[in-house]
């Protein structure tokens, strides 16, 4: 691994000084991009797209289209791209994983690659995790697509969708970047050059797409280029989470229950193993036996696949599944908690009968289990794309696996100022206990000396427990659950 890094910084340190040597291309068209009138840059945009149909390279383009967007974006915005923002520009327009630190302007950079890219009249696609971040990017860098010539859509969940309108006003959102979005159906989202959107509404209706009666109906038109931003959140921690469509299965619901209730006669030393890892349970021998003679039959295995897959799926709910970490019961419902946010993941439901195993153990109504109309994983998904690229603000660490699993390589951009910040050394303890007492240790002095201190943990459950340590301290604090 330590072979691979240190050939990863040689390799990045060639990749540096190639895009410098780019972007003081880019540099020596400022004074004459400057010259332009305003109602210049849409006439160059049209000027660039007949380039290419009589056979220019988007590549031979790169240095104008950028310096183009540049200037557009300091009239419009008056923001001016760093060298080092148009270093990533040029690389996800490559086909690269881009590593820019927080605060180095990601929104900013992405703009030139979505531009160039849509000028082939295919769409560009920039991938959000949530619909804030997509309706704020679409907002936000909207001006400059449209001084540009350029429209921008925007798809976000309960199926709705916008369309970047300068002459629209909608003063309701309190945020000034929101105001110019103006409703429109899914489809025109979809037509315009660029499409701002997250990733589950992009894999959702590709699903839906599959499902139509006609041409006519569906949305999207393609997958020719995308900007993942938080790349390794979407292709490497989420990479398998499959999007599932789904409908009602008629089958009665009383069975769960009767299974929970199985469950708990089984002792899990001797009666069933379970693989957390693998998020998996299965019957021993003794436990065969055991749920045999409780279910009155003779060979459990002999036909009753169905009995043994839904006693499989309660003692995962029993053992794997824990209230108020992985789901939390609310208003009578499981909802489940993204492992990676902390967020509750309304509407999601695990298939296969698991959900309603979870429900069952809560001693809650069950619905109906569901039968799987159309799934994809994102991994699946976005391999789909013939040009994709992602950003993020720790890319070196998931280098080998962009490059493995997609065939991205991964570059570290420069930071547009020295960076000051002190990264220390990650404290180990023994045991979970010595590491709650350090951290209430260390709130309880800032506190003294009066400084705010935010504490960030993985699940409900380990915030309940610092707020606990908190409490005996007599600290006052919030909790924030999902």
């Amino acid at each position: 691994m330590f072979k691979f890094l240190s050939g990863l910084l040689d390799l990045n340190k060639r990749e540096i000084e190639r895009l410098s040597k780019a972007v003081e291309k880019i540099n020596a068209l400022e004074s004459k991009t400057k010259k332009l009138k305003d109602k210049d840059f849409k006439e160059k945009t049209l000027e660039f797209k007949k380039r290419i149909e009589k056979g220019e390279s988007l590549e031979d383009l790169l240095p104008e289209a950028f310096a183009l967007v540049r200037e557009a974006s300091s009239r419009t915005l008056g923001l001016r791209h760093f060298d080092v923002q148009l270093m990533a520009a040029i690389a996800l327009f490559e086909g690269k994983v881009a590593e820019q630190r927080t605060g180095e302007g990601k929104t900013l950079s992405a703009v030139c690659p979505l531009y160039l890219r849509a000028l082939k009249g295919k769409g560009s696609h920039l991938v959000t995790v949530n619909d804030y971040l997509a309706r704020l990017g679409a907002g936000w860098n909207g001006p400059i697509f449209d001084f540009l010539g350029l429209s921008v859509g925007i798809i976000i969940q309960e199926n709705k969708s916008f369309i970047f309108d300068p002459t629209f006003t909608d003063n309701t959102h309190g945020d000034e970047r929101l105001s110019h979005l103006k409703a429109c159906e899914r489809k025109i989202s979809y037509q315009a050059d660029v499409t701002y959107g997250t990733n589950n509404e992009y894999g959702f209706d590709y699903l839906r797409d599959n499902m139509v009666q006609s041409l006519d109906e569906m949305v999207q038109r393609g997958h020719y280029f995308a900007i993942v931003d938080e790349v390794d959140s979407i292709l490497i921690d989420e990479a398998r989470t499959p999007l599932i469509i789904s409908a009602p299965d008629m089958e009665p619901t009383d069975k769960y229950y009767k299974f929970a209730q199985l469950v708990e006669k089984l002792n899990s030393d001797t009666d069933f193993k379970i693989d957390e890892k693998a998020k998996s349970a299965s019957l021993t021998e003794h436990g065969i036996t055991k749920v045999e003679k409780i279910l009155g039959v003779s060979n459990l295995y002999e036909k009753d696949f169905e009995s043994i897959h839904h006693i499989e799926n309660a003692l995962r709910a029993r053992s794997l599944y824990l209230r108020d970490k992985d789901y939390v019961v609310k208003d009578n419902q499981v909802t489940i908690v993204d492992e990676f946010t902390g967020r509750l993941m309304t509407g999601r439901r695990w298939s296969d009968g698991l959900h309603q195993a979870v429900e069952a153990k809560e001693n809650i109504a069950i619905q109906q289990e569901s039968k799987t109309l159309a799934t994809i994983s994102f991994q699946n998904y976005f391999r789909m794309y013939q040009h994709l690229s992602g950003m993020t603000g720790t890319a070196a660490t998931e280098a080998e696996e962009f490059r493995k699993i997609y065939k991205l390589d991964a570059v570290v951009v420069p930071t547009h100022k020295l960076m000051i910040r002190k990264d220390n050394s990650d404290a180990i303890y023994k045991t979970l206990r010595g590491k709650y007492g350090a951290i209430v240790a260390e709130i309880e002095e800032k506190h003294k000396k009066g400084q705010p201190v935010l504490v960030g943990t993985t699940s409900i459950e380990k915030n309940e427990i610092i707020s606990e340590y908190l409490k005996r301290k007599k600290i006052p604090h919030n909790v924030l659950n999902a």
